[in-house]
């Protein structure tokens, strides 16, 4: 079997037509009803159908097909990757990534693209919306890895859901509040904005529309996690912070997540893109790494989705 061969039968299956399928690949008509029986012969069955109206792919030439399609995208794509590397080299590709995104997608992703393309230097940023779509429409940024914002980015923004992220709500080990599992026990809390309101660190996103918040308990506001986890633990104050990053230094703050039986919000990561022009090829190759490594873990369930390991809340 040659590449040739399946060409053909792709031209088959898009054609409906020998004549035409021969016109495209750019051969006779007599060459290619003989390399369609050479392939034939090889596999030991018949692979298209001829008929009045021209000629279809058999089961088998539809099974073989689906197949082909994979191996010459493949082919072609690393014949574009081999190009690329023999006249570019050296490249850089400059990602935001919100906390969430850092600790459930970066790792492997970046670990996975930098085999395949070890002469490109990955530069991770730590950024929060709205700062990452300002830094994508300046260019510092090649694209972005985060939740949507309540505010649609625009049209000059491209959005592409990648994967759901639980959210816990958090407090320092011993607060009153610890044992909580109704948002109504806390209509009396101090509570911590992390990144924007109204984005998914506002409390104002939890409940229903009768659960309301008094701008009064908003007690502090922060940019990042990493100042959330320093200063929540000496704080009488409550945190919504997205599940992975509670998993992952939580309990080293020396905090404890509430057993809320009430349903916490659900954030999804999106990949986030200009759309005025295409991406470069690394950073279209690294974010099909990001995109294969949600999928990933679609299909094989987000750990602790039922709940944080351990003190976890239900969602």
């Amino acid at each position: 079997m040659r590449l040739q061969h399946l060409h053909l039968l792709l031209s088959i299956a898009e054609t409906g037509s020998l004549r035409a399928s021969a016109d495209a690949l750019n051969v006779t008509q007599p060459a290619l009803t003989k390399a369609l029986k050479q392939l034939e012969q090889e596999l030991g069955t018949a692979l298209v159908v001829r008929t009045p109206a021209g000629v279809r792919l058999a089961p088998a030439g539809e099974i073989l097909a689906a197949r082909a399609a994979t191996v010459v995208r493949e082919i072609e794509r690393a014949r574009e990757e081999v190009s690329w590397h023999a006249t570019h080299g050296q490249a850089t590709v400059s990602v935001g990534v919100s906390p969430a995104a850092a600790l459930m997608l970066a790792p492997k992703a970046v670990a996975r693209f930098q085999v395949r393309w070890p002469k490109v230097r990955v530069r991770l940023m730590d950024t929060l919306y709205p700062t990452a779509l300002a830094q994508l429409r300046s260019g510092e940024l090649d694209m972005a890895l985060g939740p949507l914002p309540a505010a649609r980015p625009g049209r000059d923004i491209q959005a592409r859901a990648l994967l759901d992220s639980p959210q816990v709500l958090a407090v320092y080990a011993g607060h009153p509040l610890a044992r909580s599992r109704r948002l109504d026990e806390l209509r009396g809390a101090r509570w911590v904005i992390t990144g924007p309101r109204k984005g998914p660190g506002d409390p104002a996103a939890l409940g229903t529309s009768s659960w309301k918040i008094d701008p009064a308990q908003i007690c502090m506001e922060c940019n990042s996690f990493s100042t959330l986890l320093a200063v929540l633990p000496q704080m009488d104050a409550v945190a919504l912070m997205p599940q992975r990053v509670f998993e992952a230094h939580g309990a080293r703050a020396g905090l404890v997540a509430l057993p809320m039986r009430d349903p916490l919000p659900m954030t999804t990561i999106h990949a986030f893109f200009r759309a005025d022009g295409p991406l470069s090829l690394p950073a279209q190759r690294l974010l099909d790494a990001i995109e294969a490594q949600a999928q990933r873990m679609r299909g094989a369930g987000l750990p602790g989705r039922d709940g944080c390991r351990g003190a976890g809340p239900p969602v």
